[in-house]
């Protein structure tokens, strides 16, 4: 037995495509804080602000992602 009354099957939008960065260091300057790092992601464009507090650390964000490709 079917119903015909029955509501379709909402189709949700896939999300956008997301991947690991591959930062690429596009220019530095050292800082009172480290050195300031401008950072661009090889696959996608996307860059950022990064500080590397010292020389043994990882670098940290400074400031959010912007720009890349839009899909």
């Amino acid at each position: 037995m079917t119903s015909q009354n029955t509501l379709p099957i909402p189709r949700l939008r896939p999300e956008t495509e997301t991947h690991e960065h591959a930062w690429l260091v596009e220019s530095r300057h050292p800082t009172g804080e480290g050195v300031v790092l401008y950072v661009r992601c090889g696959g996608c464009g996307t860059r950022r602000v990064d500080l590397q507090s010292h020389p043994h650390t990882p670098p940290t964000a400074l400031s959010t992602e912007t720009g890349g490709v839009q899909g």
